[in-house]
């Protein structure tokens, strides 16, 4: 298929602007099922406004093949067990001294206490990350499993990142691999692929001073899939990186994926700088977030180079709030993430959402954007088709401090847990 020959219904949206002849080739080779090089694909991140009604086309019906119209949602919490961290990473607004007021460290009992409240409230993943507290030992994450497993052995676990490996391997003196096999053989289910941010070394010599360098995540993203454990991959994008870095990132995860096959989504993360030392440090150097078109450019353009590798690409509604996720249903996406009752990390970097969404409201939004909602599991396994009914109303575990959502509940069903300033 060429673009002259997009169908009928689509060709006022394309043809009003004329394509230029690199993004006419480029987007007839994807059509075509042809893999896009990186060069191609910082093409497709720097191409006008108005030729970017092509690429969503483009990126649509790459979506529509891999996945119809089907659009997932996973019911989880996120726990946030420490934001104690001395990292020092420039773009967080999580992480809090020892002796701040506001520093917090959860007990494996604790732990396993809002693990059960989700799984009472239908939750079928436990999202697990945290701070690197100096004085935590290595084997906590195994404790954390452990506990959660012994109450809950059908929750699954997703949990630590990347860099929460570095650590936890770096403290019991453990290869990576061994580290990994052992909290896989205790219960853990798979990972989050975060603390990728931008996986160029100068890049991550500003975010992060290269604490953990893109050879090490690639490293230990790998250890993982060798062991059995998928992940996620995600990028973080908006700051002090461009079109460039960011072919560059989606590339080097597809060279992962063909090596391993273990990513099991991409979700894009957009900067949010209002409350990140390194937007309020240096607002002259550094951008308040991307741009709407760059959010959509991202998760069009990430559907069409990862074409046939990874093929579901998630948007975070924490970062993006429910109306713009919704609106990204049409530009190549087919999954909302989960429920995340709790989330924490978004609202201390200054975003206004995040204080989850329920399955009954996931399922409005992505009916609004004309597509089939299903609640799947953490590994994509479809659990629930929700075509012919949504599921029951439900209040949010938490109240929202400012919420942009499409659809509310009834005011009449008040939230379990009150929150002053976004913190429980």
């Amino acid at each position: 298929m060429t673009l002259h020959s997009f169908p009928k219904s689509t060709s006022d949206r394309l043809t009003s602007h004329p394509l230029s002849a690199p993004i006419s080739d480029i987007l007839s080779k994807a059509l075509a099922g042809i893999e896009i090089s990186q060069a191609e694909g910082e093409c497709l991140f720097r191409a006008s406004a108005a030729e970017f009604p092509a690429i969503a086309y483009v990126a649509d019906t790459l979506r529509q093949r891999a996945n119809g119209d089907q659009v997932g949602f996973v019911v989880n919490r996120n726990i946030n067990f420490t934001n104690v961290c001395y990292m020092g990473c420039k773009f967080c607004g999580f992480a809090k001294r020892t002796e701040d007021p506001e520093a917090e460290w959860l007990e494996p009992a604790q732990i396993v206490a809002r693990s059960q409240e989700a799984w009472t409230r239908g939750a079928t993943e436990v999202c697990i990350q945290g701070g690197l507290h100096p004085k935590m030992s290595g084997t906590y994450y195994r404790e954390i499993v452990l506990a959660i497993k012994k109450a809950l052995p059908d929750m699954h676990i997703h949990a630590f990142s990347p860099f929460e490996i570095w650590y936890g391997a770096s403290k019991t003196k453990q290869s990576y691999e061994d580290f990994l096999q052992d909290l896989k053989d205790c219960g853990l289910g798979s990972m989050p692929g975060t603390a990728a941010e931008i996986l160029d070394t100068d890049i991550r010599q500003q975010l992060t001073r290269n604490k953990l360098s893109t050879e090490k995540w690639v490293e230990i993203i790998k250890a993982a899939h060798t062991v059995g454990i998928p992940t996620t991959a995600t990028i973080m994008y908006g700051h002090i990186d461009g079109p460039e870095h960011w072919a560059a990132h989606l590339t080097l995860l597809r060279d992962i994926q063909k090596d391993t096959g273990g990513f099991t989504e991409l979700v894009p993360l957009s900067f949010v700088h209002s409350e990140s030392p390194l937007f309020t440090d240096n607002p002259d150097k550094v951008r308040p977030g991307p741009t709407d078109l760059e959010v959509r450019k991202m998760h069009a353009v990430a559907r069409i180079i990862l074409n046939g590798w990874i093929d579901n690409i998630q948007v975070s509604w924490t970062k993006l709030g429910a109306e713009f996720a919704s609106d990204l249903l049409n530009c190549g996406v087919n999954d909302l993430g989960g429920t995340l009752m709790n989330e924490s990390i978004s609202r201390s970097a200054g975003a206004d959402h995040g204080q989850e969404i329920t399955a009954f409201e996931m399922c409005q939004v992505i009916q609004d954007a004309r597509k089939t909602p299903i609640q799947r599991n953490t590994v994509y396994d479809v659990l629930n088709d929700f075509s012919e009914g949504l599921p029951k109303k439900q209040a949010p575990l938490v109240a929202r401090v400012n919420s942009s959502l499409l659809y509310f509940l009834d005011e009449s069903e008040p939230a379990l847990t009150k929150v002053v300033g976004g913190v429980e």
